[in-house]
C-alpha cells in the first residue's frame, strides 16, 4: 500500500503541474470523474491481483500438499545419492582403473574445482545464484511468458539448486505438479545447505556427454579427465567455458562420438563456449583481455586423445575383480541384513548378488586387490614371447582354435595371488583359463591326493617299494574293470615311491591309492580348496591320476601346492585386499586363514620327493631354462587323459606357480606339450623376477625335526636283512620318525645257483653238477603273492636269483670252438640256453690221456687262464643236468718230448696199426670221439 500511496501522490502532481502551464484547458469537473475513473480501475486492477495471488497460492499448495516434510538427514542423503564408479587399485597403489559402469563419475570436493569453472557455470545456468533462497520468481515468470507465448527461450527458469532437487529428489516428469515439488524443495534445500554445499552436489552430478573413450560422463572431475585429459582444479578459462557451457545439450555439445572419435562439426561446442564466455564478462567475472585471450585458445588441440579403458588393456583382470568384489560384497550386504549368505536360497542369493553389482557400480568404492601391476604387466608380454602348439581346426564350426594357456602366481605364506595369465586372447574366447576353466589335472593330482595322503597315513614313506607292474583294479560292484598303464607303456619292477613320482609312473600311485581310505584322502583335497569334486568320483581309482570328471581350475590346483611350502597349512588364495566406501570407511578387508592339512614331516618330505621331479625326473629340462640358479623349486608334471593338457605345478619357499596349456575344446596336444609347458612356465617365472628381483629367494625348504634318513632294503622297504646286504640291496632315503621301518625284511631266501648262456641267474637243480652252482640270494615268491613276477625288472638286482626253472633241452650241448690267445684259452659261448658252465681238459705233449684242470662257472663265459708247459687242451660245454658237449678242437701248447737216444730203433719197423695201443679216452668220451683218432 505504500508503493500506491507514492504512485497516487505523484499522479496528482503530475496533473497539478499540468494544469499549472494551461496546457488542458477541460474543466475542473471533467477531470476531476477521469480522475476517480481511474482510481476506481486502480482499486479493481490490485484487488484482482490479490485476488489472482490468493488462487495461485491456493492451487500451489493443492500441487504440493501430498509432498512429505524431509528432513536434514533425508535430503542430504538424496542429493549426494549420485552413481559414482568403483576404482580398482594394484598391490603398489597403482590406479588400474574403474569398475566397468553405464556411466563415469568421480566424486571431488569443490576446493578441487578450477575457480574459472565455477564462475563459468554460475554464470551460464544461475547468475543469481549467491543472492536467491532456491528459485528467482522473475525468471520462473519469464519461464512461464515463454511457454505461453511460445517466445525464444533467453535463459531457463530453473536454479541450479532447482536442478539439482530435479536430478537427485523428483523424477524426470514434466508436469506442474513436479514443478511445484521442485520449487518448494529447492526453498528447503537452501535453509538447509551452504551455497557451497549445493554448487558440489551439482557440479558432481550433471552430466556432460562422452569423453574421449566414447563412455557416458558425469561430474565434473570425469568431464575434466574425459575431455582435456587435466584434473578439475587445472582447468584453464577456455576449458572451463567449454565444460560449463555443456550441460544444457551435453550431447550436442560433446566434443566426441560414442566411439571415442572426435566429431567432425565442433562448431555447437565452440558457439557455446563463446556464449559462456561472454556471460561471464558481462557478469563481471573475468575481464576483457581474459575475454578476449580465451577467445582466441584453440581448446580443439586441447582434447585428450582417446586412451583404452581399463577393460580394454586389462579385460581379463577387470572381469575378475568385478566378478570377485560383487562376490565379496553380496556377503557382506547379507550380514549387514543379519543374514548368512551360505544359508540363503538360491533366490535369495541371486537378490544379493545382482544388489551387490549395483552397489559397486553406483557408490564410488575403493578397491585394492593383490595383482603385483609390474608382474601382471611383464606376463602379458611374455607369453606372447613363447612357442605354442598348432592352431586345429574345429570340424563342427570350422573356426580355428589356438592351444591356450592360464598361469597362476600365489605368495605362499598370505595366499595373495600376485599375478596371473587368464589366456593368450581375450577377444578369441572370453574366458579366464586361470580361474574359471575346469579341467582334470592329470599327474599333479598325485602328491596331494595319493603320496601326501599315504604319508599323513603312515600307509608309506619315500623309500616304500610299490610294484610297477601288470595291474588290474576289479570295481566292487562287477562294474568292469580297470587296468592303468604308463605314459611309456612299460613297466618298471618294483620302485620306490620316490623315484614312482619323480618319473610319474602311474600304476604305483593307483596301486597305493585303491590301499587307502579314499573318502578320508579326499578329504584332503576339500581342505585343500578343491570345490568341484563329487561324492561319487571320490570312490573312482583313476582319481589317482587326476581323472576328474569336472577339474579344477589353474588357481585351484596350484593353491593347494602351496600347502607344502606353508608347512603343511593351507591358506585360501585372494585377490581382494580390501574394499572401502567413498569416505574411506572399511567394509571389507580379507584375513588370511591357515588350515591344518598336512604334519610339517609330511610335507617336506612330499617337497624333497618333487625336487627329484626338478633335479632328474620329467621336469628335469627346468633348470636349464630358468635365469635364475639356486632356487629351491620342487614340482610335479601332469598330462591328462588322450593327452588334451599339459600341466605343470612348482613352488619355492616364497611362491607357487601354475600352469596348464590345452585347446578349449579338448583336444590332443601336439608333441613336445611337457617341453613346451615348462618352457612358457620358465618364461613367465624369469619375468617375474626381472621385474621383482626381492620375490627371488635362495632359501630353502626348511626340515623339520621328527625326520631322519635311514637305511632300508630295496626290496621290500623293510629293514635290511644279511641277505639284503650281500644282495647288496640296500638304500637309503629320509622318513618320517614315527614311520620308521621297524621289521626285518623277510622278502629273500638263500640258494644255490647258477647262470646260463644267455646270463640270466637261475635256482640249481637236484641234477645240477655243485661245481657249477654259486651261493646266492632269490626273491621268497610267496612274499609277493599278489605279483606277477615276470613284471618285474631288477634294475639293480645283479645278485637277485629269478624264480624262473631252466630247463634242460634233453640234449647233450654240441661242442665249442676252443683258441688261444698267450696264456689264455678262448671260445665262442654255447648258443644253447641250458648250458651252465664249462669243464677244461689237457694231457700232456706225448701223452695219451686227458684229465680235468678247471671248471668255469656260467654259460656264458667264454675264456680260462693256463699254466706253462706242453699240453694239449679241450674244452666241453656242460648243461643243467651234468651233460657234456663233445671235446672242442684241441689245442696244443709247446712241443712234444724228444725220444731217448738208447730207445731209438735202428732200423724201425713199418707200423701196424692193429698192433698199436690206444691212450686212455679222457672221462665221458666215447673212443670214437677221442681228438687223437
Amino acid at each position: 500500500m505504500n508503493h500506491l500511496s507514492t504512485f497516487i501522490g505523484k499522479l496528482k502532481h503530475y496533473m497539478k503541474v499540468l494544469d499549472d502551464k494551461n496546457v488542458f484547458k477541460f474543466s475542473r469537473i471533467t477531470g476531476k470523474v477521469v480522475w476517480n475513473l481511474f482510481l476506481v480501475l486502480l482499486v479493481i486492477t490490485i484487488a484482482g491481483g490479490f485476488f489472482a495471488t490468493g488462487v495461485g497460492a491456493g492451487y500451489f499448495a493443492s500441487l504440493v500438499k501430498d509432498e512429505e516434510i524431509r528432513t536434514y538427514d533425508n535430503m542430504k542423503n538424496e542429493i549426494y545419492n549420485y552413481t559414482e564408479t568403483s576404482k580398482i587399485y594394484f598391490s603398489d597403489g597403482t590406479l588400474l582403473g574403474n569398475l566397468r559402469s553405464d556411466i563415469v563419475r568421480q566424486e571431488i570436493p569443490l576446493k578441487e574445482v578450477s575457480p574459472y569453472l565455477v564462475d563459468a557455470v554460475i554464470a551460464t545456468e544461475d547468475e543469481y545464484f549467491k543472492e536467491h533462497e532456491g528459485i528467482v520468481p522473475k525468471a520462473i515468470a519469464r519461464a512461464i511468458f515463454q511457454e505461453v507465448t511460445g517466445a525464444a527461450v533467453q535463459t531457463g527458469g530453473s536454479t541450479l539448486t532447482q536442478q539439482l532437487v530435479k536430478n537427485q529428489m523428483l523424477t524426470s516428469e514434466v508436469s506442474f505438479d513436479r514443478k511445484a515439488k521442485e520449487m518448494l524443495l529447492a526453498m528447503r534445500l537452501e535453509r538447509y545447505f551452504e551455497k557451497e554445499e549445493i554448487l558440489e552436489a551439482y557440479l558432481n552430478i550433471v552430466p556432460f556427454g562422452r569423453n574421449a573413450s566414447g563412455h557416458n560422463i558425469a561430474g565434473i572431475q570425469a568431464a575434466a579427465q574425459g575431455i582435456f585429459g587435466v584434473d578439475a582444479k587445472e582447468l584453464n578459462l577456455a576449458q572451463s567455458a567449454y565444460i560449463a557451457g555443456m550441460p544444457q545439450s551435453p550431447f550436442g555439445y560433446t566434443p566426441f562420438t560414442n566411439n571415442g572419435n572426435v566429431k567432425e562439426n565442433l562448431d555447437p561446442g565452440l558457439n557455446r563456449m563463446k556464449t559462456v564466455l561472454s556471460r561471464m564478462l558481462s557478469g563481471g567475472y573475468i575481464t576483457k583481455e581474459q575475454y578476449d585471450k580465451a577467445l582466441t585458445q584453440d581448446v580443439t588441440k586441447e582434447f585428450t586423445k582417446s586412451s583404452p579403458s581399463p577393460f580394454e588393456n586389462y579385460p581379463h583382470l577387470t572381469m575378475e575383480i568385478e566378478k570377485r568384489a560383487t562376490d565379496v560384497m553380496k556377503v557382506e550386504l547379507a550380514k549387514q541384513d543379519g543374514k548368512k549368505y551360505s544359508e540363503l536360497t538360491p533366490t535369495e542369493k541371486a537378490s544379493y548378488k545382482k544388489a551387490a553389482d549395483l552397489e559397486l557400480r553406483k557408490n564410488g568404492y575403493k578397491i585394492d586387490i593383490t595383482i603385483d601391476k609390474k608382474i601382471y604387466d611383464a606376463w602379458q608380454k611374455a607369453k606372447n614371447k613363447v612357442p605354442y602348439g598348432p592352431d586345429i581346426t574345429n570340424p563342427d564350426t570350422g573356426e580355428k582354435e589356438m592351444e591356450d594357456v592360464g598361469a597362476m602366481l600365489i605368495k605362499n605364506d598370505t595366499g595373495e595371488i600376485l599375478s596371473f595369465v587368464g589366456g593368450r586372447d581375450y577377444e578369441q574366447e572370453n574366458l579366464n583359463h586361470a580361474t574359471q576353466s575346469y579341467r582334470p589335472n592329470g599327474s599333479t593330482m598325485k602328491p596331494i591326493l595319493v603320496y601326501a595322503p599315504a604319508m599323513e597315513m603312515g600307509l608309506i614313506q619315500p623309500g616304500s617299494i610299490i610294484p610297477d607292474t601288470k595291474f588290474t583294479y576289479a570295481n566292487t560292484g562287477g562294474s568292469g574293470a580297470w587296468s592303468p598303464n604308463n605314459y611309456d607303456g612299460r613297466y618298471h619292477g618294483l620302485v620306490t615311491a620316490r623315484k614312482a613320482l619323480q618319473f610319474s609312473y602311474n600304476i604305483p600311485a593307483a596301486r597305493t591309492y585303491v590301499k587307502m581310505d579314499r573318502l578320508k584322502a579326499t578329504e584332503y583335497l576339500y581342505k585343500m580348496g578343491f570345490t568341484t569334486l563329487s561324492e561319487e568320483e571320490r570312490y573312482y581309482p583313476s582319481l589317482s591320476l587326476g581323472g576328474m570328471t569336472t577339474g579344477v581350475t589353474v588357481e585351484e590346483a596350484t593353491n593347494a601346492y602351496t600347502t607344502f611350502s606353508n608347512k603343511g597349512k593351507f591358506v585360501d588364495a585372494y585377490m581382494i585386499k580390501s574394499i572401502k566406501s567413498k569416505d574411506g570407511e572399511v567394509v571389507y578387508e580379507h584375513k588370511s586363514k591357515k588350515t591344518d592339512v598336512f604334519s610339517p614331516q609330511t610335507a617336506y618330505l612330499t617337497l624333497d620327493m618333487m625336487r627329484d621331479v626338478v633335479r632328474g625326473g620329467t621336469a628335469r629340462g627346468l633348470p636349464g631354462m630358468l635365469k635364475h640358479s639356486g632356487v629351491d623349486w620342487a614340482g610335479k608334471t601332469g598330462t591328462t587323459q588322450d593327452f588334451h593338457d599339459a600341466w605343470f605345478i612348482a613352488t619355492n619357499p616364497n611362491l607357487t606357480m601354475g600352469l596348464r596349456l590345452g585347446y578349449d575344446t579338448p583336444k590332443k596336444v601336439a608333441q613336445g606339450y611337457g617341453a613346451r609347458s615348462q618352457r612358457i612356465w620358465a618364461a613367465l617365472m624369469n619375468a617375474a623376477y626381472d621385474v621383482k628381483p626381492e620375490l627371488l629367494t635362495k632359501e630353502k625348504h626348511k626340515r623339520p625335526s621328527g625326520i631322519t634318513s635311514a637305511s632300508f632294503c630295496g626290496i621290500s622297504g623293510k629293514l635290511p636283512s644279511k641277505l639284503c646286504k650281500e644282495a647288496g640291496l640296500v638304500k637309503t632315503d629320509l622318513f618320517n620318525v614315527k614311520y620308521l621301518p621297524k621289521e626285518e625284511d623277510d622278502s629273500l631266501q638263500q640258494v644255490k645257483y647258477v647262470v646260463n648262456s644267455e646270463g640270466r641267474k637261475f635256482k640249481a637243480g637236484a641234477n645240477t653238477p655243485g661245481g657249477f652252482a654259486s651261493d646266492g640270494v632269490m626273491i621268497n615268491k610267496d612274499y609277493f603273492d599278489d605279483i606277477n613276477l615276470d613284471n618285474i625288472i631288477k634294475d639293480d638286482w645283479d645278485n637277485i636269483i629269478g624264480d624262473d626253472e631252466l630247463k634242460d633241452d634233453g640234449k647233450a650241448p654240441g661242442a665249442v670252438s676252443l683258441k688261444r690267445s698267450g696264456a689264455t684259452l678262448t671260445w665262442n659261448a654255447s648258443g644253447e640256453k641250458d648250458v651252465i658252465g664249462y669243464r677244461i681238459y689237457r694231457k700232456a705233449n706225448g701223452s695219451d690221456s686227458y684229465s680235468a684242470v678247471g671248471e668255469v662257472k656260467g654259460g656264458n663265459a667264454k675264456s680260462f687262464k693256463i699254466s706253462g708247459g706242453n699240453f694239449t687242451y679241450i674244452v666241453r660245454a656242460v648243461d643243467i643236468s651234468g651233460k657234456e658237449s663233445k671235446n672242442s678242437n684241441p689245442v696244443k701248447v709247446g712241443e712234444d718230448p724228444a725220444p731217448p737216444e738208447e730207445d731209438k730203433p735202428k732200423d724201425p719197423p713199418p707200423p701196424n696199426d692193429d698192433d698199436k695201443p690206444k691212450p686212455p679216452p679222457p672221462p665221458g668220451q666215447d673212443t670214437e670221439d677221442d681228438p687223437e683218432n
